[in-house]
C-alpha cells in the first residue's frame, strides 16, 4: 500500500474535524446502534425497511470515521504556506483550463468549510500534474475519459481562509 501523502489543514479545520469525530464516534455510533437494536426488536429483518435503512446509515458513520480518523493521523496543521509562485497543498491556483480562467484551492475539502471556494484535492489528476509548477509553466494531465489537457499556471497565492 502507498504511503499517504500529508495532508495540511488550518488549525480551524483541524479543530474541526477533531470535534466531528468525537461526535460520530460517541454520540452517532450510540443513536445508530440504537435505531438498528429498535428495528431487530420489530421482527422479520428481510422485510424491516428500518433496520435496512439504519445499517446503511452505520455504514455512512462508519466510512466518515474512518476518513476524518486518516485526515487526521496524516495531518500537518499550521498557517496557509506563503506564496513564492509555486504550486502547493493550501495555495489558491489561477490557471487556464479548456481556455477558459480557473481558480482553487489545493488541498483538501475540509479546509475550505464554510467559504465558496472550489478546492481540488492534491491527489486528483489535475493536483498530481500541477504540484510544484511555477507562475508561467504549462503542464499537462490525463483526464479520467485518457484525454489530454493542458493547463498553464496563471497565478499562486496564499490561502487566507
Amino acid at each position: 500500500m502507498a504511503e499517504q501523502a500529508a495532508t495540511w489543514l488550518t488549525q480551524d479545520a483541524y479543530d474541526r474535524l477533531a470535534t466531528e469525530l468525537t461526535y460520530l464516534m460517541t454520540v452517532a455510533r450510540h443513536d445508530i446502534a440504537k435505531k438498528i437494536q429498535d428495528a431487530r426488536e420489530e421482527g422479520d429483518l428481510k422485510e424491516n425497511g428500518g433496520y435496512h435503512a439504519a445499517k446503511e446509515e452505520q455504514g455512512k458513520i462508519e466510512a466518515r470515521i474512518f476518513r476524518v480518523e486518516n485526515i487526521l493521523a496524516s495531518s500537518v496543521v499550521g498557517d496557509a504556506p506563503v506564496s513564492h509562485g509555486v504550486v502547493e497543498q493550501g495555495t489558491i491556483v489561477t490557471l487556464t483550463l479548456n481556455g477558459s480562467e480557473n481558480e482553487f484551492l489545493l488541498g483538501s475539502a475540509e479546509i475550505a468549510e464554510g467559504t465558496d471556494v472550489t478546492v481540488y484535492s492534491p491527489d486528483s489528476p489535475i493536483g498530481q500534474a500541477i504540484m510544484g509548477a511555477k507562475i508561467g509553466d504549462t503542464v499537462e494531465y490525463f483526464a479520467p475519459n485518457g484525454r489530454a489537457i493542458k493547463v498553464e499556471i496563471l497565478g499562486v497565492k496564499t490561502f487566507v481562509g
